[in-house]
């Protein structure tokens, strides 16, 4: 149940009575005013065990103990993704007087309460990302990295978040595309082409195409060499942590191997293996799915 700023003392018994909390208001109200009233009612959103008697929910209210509620943002998700969840959760209060910038938000568990105001998340949220770049900045392998600042760092591991589920492989892909940005090959990741073609928005709902790799975007690394000019997604401290501390290999490829990872090159016709591979095993599932329709 939810006390509102200014509610009083009598209304506030009346209102756990009609909610089943206490049976008798009056002695709610009268235990309030035999303590003497030096402790308030702090308004929020509370839950009360049944077992609670009426001076132990008189006390629950006085110290706060209020309703914490979770919103856990996954790694990987955009801006818009966040804004979106914000949006959605109806206790929270006022609106977001700025989109903060693609890749500001750090991906982690906030807690808040009922009446918390959704730009003070999204200011939390900066906040945390500022302050573990900072930190992991200061910690990073080596100053060759082909990544000359924080901002690049976050670019190129929200791109390392996009491209792998498996943690063990974050590392190794941040190496990849580390060796392809200092030999000057173009990344040629997927990721940003999907990012290229909704801007973090919404999903795409199919699979790319051969057309979409051509499209003229700054995001699409396909088209341009280096770095987007802007991450395409919120990274998580992992994939910060993989693009700072990488695996020092000669890769230069990579591709799904069917299993959920990837399969590592360093050479074309050792790449073309693989992709070879891929697509064979793609095949089998096309034909499998058909069979069972």
């Amino acid at each position: 149940m939810v006390i509102k700023s200014g509610t009083s003392s009598y209304d506030i018994a009346n209102q756990l009575a009609d909610a089943g909390v206490i049976q008798h208001p009056w002695l709610f109200f009268a235990g309030y005013w035999l303590t003497g009233s030096k402790k308030p009612l702090i308004a929020g959103e509370y839950s009360f065990n049944q077992s609670e008697s009426c001076w132990e929910v008189l006390q629950h209210i006085q110290a706060g103990r209020v309703v914490i509620r979770k919103l856990t943002v996954p790694e990987g998700w955009t801006v818009g993704q966040v804004m979106v969840a914000l949006q959605q959760i109806d206790c929270l209060t006022g609106q977001i007087t700025k989109e903060p910038p693609e890749g500001s938000l750090l991906p982690d568990t906030y807690l808040y309460v009922y009446g918390d105001s959704r730009q003070e998340i999204i200011n939390r949220m900066m906040m945390a990302m500022s302050q573990q770049l900072k930190q992991l900045w200061a910690q990073r392998q080596s100053d060759n990295l082909n990544v000359q600042t924080p901002e690049a760092a976050v670019v190129l591991a929200s791109i390392v978040e996009k491209e792998t589920g498996i943690p063990e492989e974050r590392a190794r892909i941040a190496g990849v595309f580390l060796n392809r940005l200092r030999l000057g090959m173009p990344l040629q990741s997927d990721p940003t082409v999907i990012y290229a073609l909704t801007l973090g928005k919404k999903p795409l709902d199919r699979s790319l195409t051969r057309g979409d790799l051509s499209i003229n975007s700054v995001y699409n690394t396909y088209k341009i060499n280096g770095l987007p000019p802007h991450p395409i997604a919120c990274p998580g401290i992992q994939a910060l942590k993989a693009v700072l501390n990488p695996v020092l290999s000669r890769d230069l490829y990579f591709v799904a191997n069917g299993t959920g990872g990837h399969s590592f090159s360093e050479t074309l016709e050792q790449h073309n293996h693989y992709v070879s591979k891929w697509r064979q095993f793609n095949r089998q599932i096309i034909n499998a799915n058909a069979k069972k329709s």
